[in-house]
């Protein structure tokens, strides 16, 4: 909710904190921004807190939005010109239904530098309250598009000169030695338990693997997007 503030993309129409709660620094740092960009800020009882709170734990405060507006993947793909402009990197969720991991995927994706996100419009987590409570204010940074499948959304990147490159455990080689990083790209992540798609891994332009020490043959895909996010970034900060 800070970040919902903070970055000023969405109209906040209304603030509600509960009457009673326990001193909390954070809460009230963002009564005092609501207050500051005019926002209206009500204290009402727990309980009615309660009722009009969407997500799981409201922890005291609620604030009431615009909702997201969706990116056009076509303005994802654009490549920047201006000085520091970097070239596309978008993380693609093939398929991924809970929303806590899309939240944990979203809110790694952005602290590792990733310029945008792919959600397919179907069979898929989309941003909800529990969601943007689990990114932590990524969704109020990093842009968003719905598309109606995957594998339309792989040849519109193809057409873009943007490199698709899923995360399979059966990748030829290690995500962090992934030389295309540097270039346009797209990581794909699969859904919980059955990863990739069999289509959408076909048609990805290379497949890469994070390499496993322990006894564990796969990882959740809230902690495979943090390894191969910040993988992506590292070869992207790297001295030319």
């Amino acid at each position: 909710m800070r970040e919902l503030l903070l970055a000023g993309r969405r109209r906040v129409r209304e603030v509600l904190v509960a009457e009673g709660r326990d001193a909390s620094e954070i809460v009230d740092e963002i009564v005092d921004l609501a207050r500051g960009a005019g926002v209206p800020v009500r204290f009402v009882g727990a309980h009615q807190l309660a009722a009009r709170a969407s997500s799981e734990v409201p922890q005291g405060i609620v604030a009431f939005a615009e909702p997201i507006v969706p990116a056009d993947l076509s303005s994802l793909v654009e490549r920047g010109t201006g000085p520091g402009a970097r070239h596309p990197f978008l993380v693609v969720l093939d398929g991924v239904t809970d929303p806590h991991n899309l939240g944990s995927v979203l809110r790694s994706a952005i602290s590792a530098g990733a310029t945008g996100a792919v959600l397919p419009r179907h069979r898929s987590a989309h941003v909800t309250p529990t969601v943007a409570k689990a990114a932590a204010g990524a969704i109020e940074y990093l842009p968003i598009a719905l598309v109606p499948g995957i594998g339309a959304a792989l040849e519109t990147l193809a057409r873009a000169g943007v490199w698709t490159v899923g995360l399979d455990e059966a990748g030829e080689r290690s995500v962090d030695d992934l030389e295309l990083a540097t270039e346009p790209i797209a990581l794909l992540l699969g859904a919980e338990g059955r990863g990739l798609a069999a289509l959408t891994r076909k048609r990805c332009d290379m497949l890469v693997r994070i390499q496993l020490e322990g006894p564990l043959a796969s990882l959740n895909v809230a902690a495979a997007a943090a390894v191969a996010c910040f993988a992506v970034a590292r070869r992207r900060s790297a001295p030319s």
